[in-house]
Order: C-alpha cells, then sequence, then structure tokens
C-alpha cells in the first residue's frame, strides 16, 4: 500500500506557507489583486502565489538567460521570472489574448522589466514551431491549452539546451489524472504524464506544488 506523506492544505496552513516563502514584492502583489478583481471568472488562470518565487529561485538556481514561456495570461509568471533574470537575460512569451496580456504589459513596465520580455501574440503551437529547431533555451515555463502538452513537449525538448529546465503547470490537474475515462483538458494532462515519464531524453519528477508541477531536465 502506497503512504502519502503529504499534509492537506487548510486555509491557516496556506498561508503559513505563503508567510514563509520570499513575499512579492509591490509590483507582483498589485498584479495578483488586479486579476483577481478585474479578471474574477479568469483569475484560476494565474499561477498560484507561491508560484511566483519558485519560478524566479528556478531562474537563478540554473542561471537562465533564455526563456520561453508559452501562457502568460496576465504576467504573473513571466514577471517573476523577468526579475530573476540577469541584465543580458530575455523571456519570450506566447499567448492568445491582446485583453489578458495588456494588463501583463502594464506590469512589466511598472517593474522596469518590459525590455526583458518579447510578448507574441497567436496560437501557441504554431508560434513555437516558428521558432528554430535549435537548442536555444536554459528555461521553458508550460502552461497553456493541456490538450497539447504533449505536443508542446516534442517541440520544446529539441529547443532546449542539454542541462536546460521544462517546467510545465497544473500536471495534477485537481485531482483527475487518476481517472482513465477523463476527457478534455484532463485527458491531455494525463497523456502528457506517461509522455513525459517515459521519454529518455530528459529526466522528470512530477511534485504536488498548487495544482501539480513537474520539472523535467533534458539530459540527451
Amino acid at each position: 500500500m502506497t503512504v502519502t506523506k503529504s499534509v492537506q492544505l487548510s486555509p491557516e496552513l496556506y498561508q503559513y506557507l505563503l508567510d514563509h516563502n520570499p513575499p512579492l514584492d509591490p509590483v507582483l502583489r498589485k498584479l495578483v489583486d488586479t486579476t483577481r478583481s478585474l479578471l474574477p471568472d479568469a483569475a484560476h488562470l494565474q499561477v498560484a502565489e507561491e508560484q511566483a518565487p519558485l519560478l524566479a529561485f528556478l531562474v537563478r538556481l540554473t542561471g537562465a538567460r533564455r526563456i520561453l514561456e508559452i501562457g502568460t495570461f496576465t504576467g504573473l509568471s513571466s514577471l517573476a521570472m523577468a526579475q530573476a533574470l540577469p541584465s543580458d537575460g530575455g523571456i519570450i512569451a506566447f499567448d492568445v489574448s491582446e485583453e489578458w496580456t495588456a494588463h501583463a504589459r502594464r506590469a512589466w513596465a511598472e517593474a522596469g522589466v518590459a525590455d526583458r520580455i518579447d510578448l507574441r501574440i497567436g496560437d501557441g503551437l504554431a508560434s513555437l514551431r516558428a521558432l528554430p529547431a535549435e537548442p536555444g533555451f536554459d528555461l521553458v515555463f508550460l502552461d497553456a491549452d493541456k490538450e497539447n502538452y504533449v505536443n508542446y513537449w516534442e517541440e520544446i525538448v529539441p529547443r532546449l539546451r542539454t542541462g536546460g529546465l521544462l517546467v510545465v503547470d497544473n500536471t495534477l490537474f485537481q485531482g483527475t489524472v487518476t481517472d482513465p475515462g477523463v476527457t478534455g483538458p484532463a485527458a491531455g494532462v494525463r497523456r502528457f504524464n506517461d509522455h513525459a515519464a517515459a521519454d529518455k531524453r530528459m529526466e522528470s519528477v512530477l511534485l504536488n506544488v498548487a495544482d501539480g508541477l513537474t520539472l523535467a531536465r533534458k539530459v540527451s
């Protein structure tokens, strides 16, 4: 029998977790609150608050300079990563929405990192396929349409340098991935998890962070 050591997060314990992580700076904090206030029906698309300092930590840990983000929404993840980049670093960010990314652009400008982020509006998979098929990225953050996660993976891996890091969000998908009968986005995530675990070009771990977070390092 498998035994879990995972702790169920009560509201009090979740707040404790946030209190013991690096605090969001004023621009990040404002962006979280603005997204929740102005886009209440879509705010769930924003990365979890604790993921912002984690992404910044991973940028610093890996020494990443060239980052690709697929799925930007209102820009919390890209802002956190841009703030952690060295002065010669940059992010290419893909999203489909001018409306959502307008909030991102304002936050990037307010934080003084707009010159580090190249936002490209359009279909994420088509935009990715238009990039050179060579290992140019140090870190990739994927948080886009779940049905295409396997397709994104297959396009990302050749474009990731050896030793580079791929971070994939929502890989537990509200706990639905254990159901073999799921359909839609959950089925896409389930297929992706099996695909990622079997790919010998990468070594990956699936973590119980927020809605599930997969970290994968390119080994060949």
